[in-house]
């Protein structure tokens, strides 16, 4: 007959007879409720969500365990003589029992003209080496261009629409028909926004005659940064939240992050030429004073020490709050 395991994590029916070493998945430690952060003493896993603690797969192998755990030990009931000796000694020790601190009332919420401060930006040893690489592949790559200024045989135009390929010096004189404009797709259609010649088909579309005529660009010319947007999320204990920018190879001299207490600015470029901009409202206040950038070769931290010990509902505040604050401020002016 099939039995009830009771090892906390499997809550398995097992056959007693099948029962082995490597039967049960199960965790060996105790519930672990810490900082809205839920998990077991006995792995690493933290989880703010109860359901995904739930299902936190077990870290151990072992039997499977029939014997239902003791039910917890109620605590004693008093008599009604005991009752009453309590309630005599308690005003003999009344004044040594030290009162509990009363909640301590939310912090009103500073205004965000207030001046923003650059945060302190910690750079890891494993992004100074990357860096230090691409420094050098980069110069050695520079080095080969400067050594070969003339044009290949056979480059194609880098304007947009043309199919010309350089042939020689004659080729520097010839006049370039592109499209002067950017493609758009919308709807289904596709067209340049130079000439707007709408068609379903993308290679008839890529055979669009240009509609600008110039000089042939066979060089490309350096378009500086490209804003690009970076994958990041959040996460808070009850002391500070935590963002985290997923960014490569970021570039200390480059980029900065600044704050005053509700309002946070992020400039991150990576890559070489990848630039990502985030302007957040935050939900809460925090302490910029304590707030740090901690940079690695593979993202970026922003940790932000809570003004109050509190959870925040999110990251940013709503915009139908922001509005509220707005309106409010404006009212206490007039």
């Amino acid at each position: 007959m099939a039995q009830l395991c009771y090892n906390r994590g499997c809550g398995q029916r097992f056959d007693p007879e099948a029962n082995t070493e490597e039967s049960c998945t199960y965790h060996p430690g105790v519930p672990v409720f810490h900082d809205a952060l839920k998990g077991w003493s006995c792995c690493k896993r933290r989880t703010t969500d109860f359901s995904d603690f739930l299902s936190i797969v077990g870290c151990t192998k072992g039997f499977h365990n029939s014997e239902k755990p003791p039910e917890p030990v109620k605590p004693e009931v008093k008599t009604t003589s005991e009752r009453k000796e309590l309630a005599d000694l308690k005003p003999r020790f009344q004044e040594h029992i030290i009162q509990a601190p009363k909640p301590v009332e939310a912090i009103q919420r500073p205004s965000p003209d207030e001046p923003m401060t650059l945060l302190q930006l910690k750079v890891s040893a494993s992004l100074k080496q990357a860096l230090d690489k691409l420094k050098l592949s980069s110069e050695n790559e520079i080095k080969k261009e400067e050594d070969s200024d003339e044009i290949k045989i056979g480059t194609i135009c880098k304007n947009a629409g043309c199919v010309k390929t350089f042939e020689g010096s004659h080729s520097m004189e010839e006049t370039c028909t592109y499209h002067s404009g950017v493609p758009i797709f919308h709807e289904g259609m596709k067209y340049w926004s130079c000439c707007r010649r709408k068609t379903s088909d993308f290679e008839t579309f890529l055979a669009q005659q240009g509609c600008t005529t110039g000089t042939h660009l066979w060089v490309k010319k350096d378009t500086g940064k490209k804003v690009v947007p970076c994958r990041h999320d959040w996460h808070q204990t009850g002391g500070e939240v935590t963002i985290s920018i997923y960014a490569k190879n970021s570039v200390p001299e480059l980029s900065h992050v600044e704050a005053n207490s509700t309002l946070l600015n992020i400039h991150v470029v990576f890559e070489g030429d990848k630039e990502f901009k985030q302007n957040l409202i935050l939900w809460g206040v925090i302490d910029v004073k304590r707030s740090y950038v901690t940079m690695t070769a593979t993202k970026i931290e922003l940790t932000m020490k809570k003004a109050e010990p509190m959870l925040w509902a999110g990251l940013e505040l709503p915009a139908s709050k922001v509005q509220q604050k707005q309106q409010q401020e404006m009212a206490e002016q007039a």
